[in-house]
């Protein structure tokens, strides 16, 4: 079993350049060890919000592999939400007013149908269903979800992307007064994300609007996400506003950052280690001992002939 260094559990944007790691590396070696005392709690502090998980309903209690769902305290209270604040344990707090109704979702570019859909247009056009998908972050921690959402390619096809389409970009609400992580000049906002037209297509690439039977709670997302669970999951956009059909590749906020160490592709591969630390274990939340990070976050068999022929180094 891989033994964790500090720079695995480290936030980001603590790591954000080489320059400010040699600089903080004292104090981040002390936070590393603050972290490490309370990691293994389901439940991380006394202000855990139960908001989103009164009769939380999931259909089975584990994935297709077996491994038990991720409680949903957990899921609601550990989230990486930049616009609202780097600190995980923070969100739910900073997103307990976020205002999302009325909501709108703009789809057009290389379309022949674009359209503006309402959450109640989603809803009503697609039918929502159950999809257990493991979430696997960058950082090296992982979660097992239940999902309610509907396929993306469903929202593709009603748009009819045209013959010149070849990536689909998306992008998150941009409002610094509800979103006050948005002030932080280090990052190029609104958020912004893609995937290759193919990639959009896969059945396994949804949108979710839930998460154990209800509707998202704000920190999770709401009212509207992205989820790809082969894909490292910065690249599982929230709170989306805008999705356009392109020919060119979308330029993401993390690429943007730090192109060194954000790829367009982000596909969960133990074998291609982060510049900063190894991505060959990862440290399921809930579990003490950590476990082995499968290739494509165990969805290869689905997804490994959109990478016939590609150096899975190369395009990290």
């Amino acid at each position: 079993m891989d033994k964790i260094s500090p720079s695995e559990i480290t936030p980001e944007h603590l790591f954000f350049s080489r320059r400010q790691f040699l600089t903080s590396i004292g104090a981040l070696v002390a936070s590393s060890v603050l972290f490490s005392a309370c990691k293994q709690q389901d439940v991380l502090s006394d202000t855990v919000t139960s908001d989103g998980c009164e009769s939380a309903y999931a259909s089975k209690s584990t994935d297709e592999l077996g491994d038990d769902l991720t409680p949903c305290q957990s899921i609601i209270n550990y989230n990486n939400f930049y616009e609202f604040t780097t600190e995980k344990e923070e969100v739910a707090y900073l997103a307990r007013d976020f205002k999302t109704t009325p909501w709108t979702v703009k789809v057009g570019g290389l379309v022949n149908k674009p359209q503006t859909f309402d959450m109640d247009d989603l809803r009503r056009k697609f039918p929502q269903e159950e999809r257990i998908y493991r979430l696997r972050c960058v950082e090296a921690w992982s979660m097992v979800i239940p999902w309610l959402g509907f396929p993306l390619a469903e929202l593709l096809k009603e748009v009819e992307p045209t013959s010149k389409a070849k990536y689909v970009s998306f992008e998150t609400l941009y409002d610094p007064e509800q979103m006050p992580g948005q002030n932080n000049r280090m990052f190029k906002w609104p958020y912004v994300e893609g995937l290759r037209l193919d990639e959009a297509m896969h059945d396994l690439t949804i949108l979710a609007t839930g998460i154990y039977g209800k509707s998202l709670s704000p920190q999770s997302g709401a009212p509207i996400r992205l989820v790809v669970p082969w894909k490292y999951g910065f690249k599982n956009i929230k709170s989306i506003v805008k999705i356009d059909l392109v020919e060119e590749v979308p330029v993401s906020l993390w690429m943007a950052a730090a192109p060194d160490e954000y790829g367009f592709y982000a596909n969960v591969n133990p074998n291609v280690p982060h510049p900063r630390w190894p991505q060959s274990s990862e440290r399921r939340i809930g579990e003490v001992s950590r476990r082995k990070t499968l290739l494509f976050n165990g969805y290869a068999e689905e997804v490994t002939h959109l990478y016939d022929g590609m150096d899975l180094r190369k395009f990290f």
